[in-house]
This record gives C-alpha cells, structure tokens and sequence, in this order.
C-alpha cells in the first residue's frame, strides 16, 4: 500500500566520492568538490539548497573511504546530514547512499539525487521538483515513478567527426538533464541493482529507470544550474553565485534564540490505548480526539509554533477538516520541524511532561524521545519526557482524561 502524499517523506542522497578525473586539481591536492568557492567550498554549496528544503527528512552524503575534509565543514554538524562509504562508481555510491536509508525510508519515500559537483542549485528548483512529486503522487494513487530537473536544448546542436562538423542535429525535445533527479526508495534501488547487474554504467538515475521502462517527469530548472567538471567551470559557477540573491557561506548572523511553550489536554473515551510521543500505549481507555489524541505531540508543536511565532497547532492542523480525522500526530510534528527548519533555526532542547494519574510512561519514555529527536533532526539527548500525577486533584486526579505541557528553546 502506497502512502498518502502528505505522509510520503522526502529524502536526498549526494555522491561526493569522485575524486574528478577532468578537474585539474594539480593546485588543488583535493577532490573538486572541495574546491574553494564564493566563501565555501563546491560541496557545501551543492548542499545549500537540500538542507535549506524543510521537506527533506535527512540527507545522506557519500563520501570515499579516506575522506579527511567533509567532517571540517559546518555542514557536517547539521542534525539531518549523515554520511556514508561511498563506491568506486556515481552508481555504487548512490546505492550505498540508499542502503545509509535501510530502515529510515518507507519503500515509496521519494528520494531525491544530487551531484555534489551542481553548487548552483537553487532553493526554488528544489522546490518545483517536490511540488511536481507530490503532484504524481496525488496522480491516480499510484505515485508516478519520478521527476527529473531539467532545461531545454537552445543552442544548436552539432555532432562532431574527428574535429569536424559532421551534422546538425535536431534540438527539438532535447533538454540537459540536472539534479536533483528524484524517483521512489525502492524503485531507484531495484534499477541501480539491476544496472549494476546488466554492467551498464548509468551516468545519472534516469538512464537506470529508463531501462525498465518508467519514463521520468521532465520538471523545468534553471540553466545556471551547471556542474563543476572542469576547474574554468569555478569561475563560472562564482559568478552565478555572486549575482544570486544569496549571502556568501562566510557571511554570518548573530546567534539567536527563541523559546516556546505548548499545552494539550484530552479526555478519555473508549478504547483500548493511548498514543504519547507516537508510541501506542495499552490502557483501559482511549482518548477523545479528532487525531490520534496524543497530547505530548500536540503540546510540543504548540511549543514549537510559539516560539516561531506562527500561532497555534489548531490553526495548522483544524479539527473540522477531515484529512486529519485518526491522523498520526507525527505527520504534524514532521510539518512543524519543516517549519522550523525553514525559519533557519534548530532545536537545542524540548522538556515535556505528561500530567495523567495513568498510564505509567516510565518504560515507555526513552522510545518516545527517540521518536520525537527523529520527528525533529535532533538527538534523542536533547528531548526530555517526564511525568507526575496531580495527587488526585482535579479532572486528571479523577482519572477523567490527561494533559501534556512542554516547553522548547530554539537557535538559529
């Protein structure tokens, strides 16, 4: 069964394992995609625009055995970057990049492939191809297999014989294909096995895909968007870059912080469970609630709203609109974390208490710290979760429902 696109989660991969047999690295000693440009380095730029998408879920970036400089980047300290060995081919790292996924990605989770050599790629590019992604998805409810960035042939075209013109070719339908390239989890796995097994050696995911017979969505990007092959394409790529409506990666900000707090309270009703921190809980009761009822989420995107400024859960999530009605408040939380992210700010830390005489959440509380840190790209150390009773007093004291209060501290 395929997801809804509102759960179906965006994932990236980045080969950055080449060494760049076409760059002239002779000044360099390093790999192309360290290279120094405009204030940072070529990978780092190729990364910009990923980690700057509030859909993508985690990132993995595929780097080679002996790779000594990736972990000097500030990049590396970003909570949803992981790394990965990557192969002796673009095909190999891309799989090992997805098998970095195992576990993480639902099989029918896009994920989206990005040369670590395209530093020019913009924040709406990415943005047109997740839109067009969602809109396969929404397509017959079978998901589509994918879309490719790309921009159209305008040059005329010609086909070269030993240094000569030998024709010129017909430009039209002809577009250069960029990246990101984006198809589903498991998908993209089968065809780069079966490339790999067939000996063909796919210059990018599409050709893989195409050889089973899946014809990818051609999604128009900018042209700017060139790859660094050879060291003159620097130059290039700095003056995009410097006439881009972009601080430089040197420039800095001063350091920021904000602070939430959130609340939730639920009564109990039929059932069997609770749901606290996405972990469902077996009790002689239920909640009332138009979603799955679970306070500690709700009252942690309160929070987390709060303290961006940008209202409240109900104003997001409305319990009259029945997209939601049973819905997993993790889907929620995933949608407040891209907001967060999106506002250029991170989670330093989130203290949560559940007030309710039962059920007990001792055995439970470390699963749903590690289910909130994942939720929020954070690590689970940073995410606490108690619990008292209120000596019998009240509604909560009478056993009639339960509540949740949490509060967040943020930092850009």
């Amino acid at each position: 069964m395929t997801q809804p696109p509102a759960a179906r989660r965006v994932w990236a991969v980045v080969p950055a394992a080449g060494r760049g047999e076409r760059f002239d690295a002779s000044a360099l000693a390093r790999p192309k995609q360290y290279a120094a440009l405009h204030g940072a380095t070529v990978l780092e730029w190729s990364l910009r625009a990923l980690t700057g998408e509030a859909r993508i879920a985690g990132i993995v970036v595929a780097l080679s055995a002996g790779d000594e400089y990736f972990a000097t980047l500030a990049c590396a300290r970003d909570a949803r970057v992981s790394t990965a060995i990557g192969g002796a081919s673009r095909l190999e790292s891309v799989l090992n990049g997805l098998a970095a996924l195992e576990g993480r990605a639902a099989p029918d989770d896009w994920v989206l492939v990005h040369d670590a050599a395209r530093p020019c790629l913009t924040a709406a590019d990415v943005r047109a191809l997740i839109t067009a992604l969602d809109g396969l998805a929404l397509d017959g409810g079978g998901g589509g297999c994918g879309a490719v960035l790309g921009a159209p042939i305008v040059d005329t075209v010609k086909r070269a014989a030993e240094g000569v013109v030998a024709e010129t070719v017909d430009r039209t339908g002809l577009w250069r294909a960029l990246t990101p390239q984006a198809f589903r989890f498991a998908e993209l796995k089968d065809a780069l096995r079966q490339a790999r097994l067939a000996g063909v050696a796919a210059t990018d995911e599409a050709q893989a895909m195409e050889r089973l017979g899946h014809r990818p969505l051609l999604v128009k990007g900018s042209a700017s968007n060139i790859k660094v092959t050879r060291a003159e394409d620097l130059a290039a790529a700095a003056a995009i870059l410097s006439t881009a409506e972009i601080p430089a990666m040197s420039d800095s900000k001063p350091p920021s912080v904000r602070i939430g707090q959130g609340v939730d309270v639920h009564a109990f009703g039929a059932g069997d469970h609770v749901v606290l921190g996405g972990v469902r809980i077996p009790y002689g009761q239920g909640v009332l609630a138009h979603s799955d009822g679970d306070v500690v989420i709700h009252a942690l995107c309160d929070a987390l709203l709060g303290a961006l400024g940008q209202g409240d859960i109900g104003q997001h999530f409305p319990d009259s609109d029945p997209r939601y009605r049973g819905a997993d408040s993790r889907v929620f939380l995933r949608e407040v974390a891209a907001r967060m992210r999106s506002a250029g700010l991170r989670l330093v830390n989130a203290d949560i208490t559940v007030l309710a005489e039962a059920p007990r959440i001792a055995a439970h509380r470390a699963a749903m710290a590690a289910n909130l840190a994942a939720d929020l790209g954070a690590a689970a150390h940073c995410i606490n979760v108690k619990a008292t009773t209120t000596e019998r007093l009240g509604f909560i004291g009478r056993g009639e429902g339960l509540a949740a209060l949490a509060a967040v501290l943020l930092e850009a």
